[in-house]
């Protein structure tokens, strides 16, 4: 191969491992079936808002640094945005507008009425106390301050931040605005405002998913090993749900490596180890390994549930899963899915499979704003309905286009939003 070629397949996988790419070739897919226009393909494919700020941190050891933040806010049609805030070294703005768009996606998909929004500020938390965290929290707060609000942009937790970032954000805000105001973020502790069932929401989300996925193609639980790519909210949650529900949990992973058992993982002895020790390494019931190439694992069900991108068209015509439940946002690119259509391989998409979480924050949007506060058991029956719903009107779609789960989620997400914009009309 020349060095010609070979920069150029260089630059070629570099373009399938962009986000925002990926999301716009589905999108153009799913256009395409509902022969949307090209007006309203170009205002559904555009942000409607991005920001970079600038901030500031007096670091601990007395030197001033200056991180980069972004907060895209995608589409407002249906309702005020609604997305993460991620803290992470290699974010980008590409990145923050895909999972921008996605949350469109995902919102309508579950049918509630928010837009999506997305934030990130590149940062390694690793390197970071905890005394820098809150401050770099707290002056992006402030740099975002003027686009946010409980009617306006709701943010959450995301990769690399959790209910104690969601406080902080609380915090700044409230301050600024001299009222207490709960309805600001979610994803938030429980004494200020949180929901119940939200930390596991994602999780819980991605097993009904995969249990109607399946009902659908008449798989026996006991029967299916299960790979979780991933042990944190989502990956654990969901690998510590199915093992309740009786499926055998066979090779779940953490940052650090994979831990596998062909007969099956005790998932909340696993989850109490990893706990304890921060790393399933030195597990004694299964065998660790940090080199193992887990998503190509024999399986009949594989869950990636760490971050976007892992199956690729370098690995996925190695992938032996039978069903593919994605609990991580964009873990298949576009290339990749394509495959994995022809090759008969169910994939229950993102934008469906890991909408649990954004659907208890909605139901913890709601809670602040009634001042009334539900049960876990109502928490969960609700999200219940709510996605396995929504599993069923995406199968329709399936269904009646001939499509593959994804590309149908894209159209009703699509149509859903551009019914709205057809009714609101262009604003001049």
């Amino acid at each position: 191969m020349s060095s010609g070629t070979a920069v150029a397949n260089q630059g070629s996988f570099q373009d399938e491992l962009n986000p925002f790419l990926a999301m716009a070739k589905r999108f153009d897919v799913a256009s395409d079936h509902l022969g949307l226009d090209s007006g309203v393909r170009e205002v559904l494919r555009t942000p409607d808002r991005e920001l970079t700020v600038a901030i500031p941190v007096l670091m601990d050891d007395g030197s001033t640094r200056v991180f980069k933040g972004y907060r895209v806010q995608h589409n407002f049609s249906r309702g005020p945005c609604k997305g993460g805030i991620r803290f992470a070294p290699d974010v980008h703005l590409d990145e923050v507008r895909a999972l921008a768009a996605w949350m469109t996606w995902k919102c309508s998909v579950v049918g509630i009425p928010f837009g999506g929004a997305k934030g990130g500020v590149i940062c390694d938390p690793r390197e970071l106390s905890i005394t820098e965290l809150e401050r770099i929290t707290r002056r992006y707060t402030t740099g975002i301050m003027d686009i946010l609000g409980p009617d306006r942009d709701v943010p959450a937790p995301d990769m690399n931040t959790n209910e104690q970032t969601m406080a902080w954000i609380m915090d700044t805000y409230s301050m600024h605005v001299r009222r207490t105001t709960t309805a600001i973020v979610t994803g938030k502790p429980l004494s200020i405002g949180g929901s119940r069932g939200r930390a596991e929401a994602t999780g819980r989300g991605v097993m009904i998913s995969t249990r109607e996925a399946m009902r659908t193609l008449g798989l026996d639980p006991h029967e299916s090993r299960v790979v979780v790519q991933g042990s944190g909210n989502v990956g654990g949650i969901a690998a510590l749900l199915l093992h309740r529900e009786g499926y055998r949990i066979t090779s779940i992973s953490d940052m650090y490596g994979v831990l596998n058992n062909e007969k099956g993982l005790d998932m909340p002895a696993v989850l109490s180890y990893l706990k304890e020790h921060r790393k399933l390494e030195g597990y004694a019931e299964g065998e660790y390994s940090s080199d193992c190439n887990q998503l190509e694992l024999d399986c009949e069900i594989l869950i990636p549930a760490a971050t976007e991108n892992q199956i690729t068209s370098r690995n996925v015509d190695n992938i032996k899963a039978k069903l593919i439940v994605e609990g991580a946002n964009g873990p298949c690119t576009a290339e990749a899915s394509q495959r994995l259509d022809q090759a008969g391989v169910m994939v229950v998409p993102d934008i469906l499979a890991n909408a649990g979480g954004v659907t208890v924050s909605y139901f913890e949007w709601v809670q602040d704003r009634m001042g009334y506060f539900w049960t876990e058991d109502v928490v969960n029956s609700r999200l219940e309905q709510t996605m396995a719903t929504s599993f069923q009107d995406v199968s329709s779609v399936a269904k009646k286009y001939d499509v593959s789960m994804r590309i149908a989620a894209y159209i009703l997400a699509i149509d859903r939003v551009a019914r709205v914009y057809r009714l609101r009309g262009v604003f001049s």
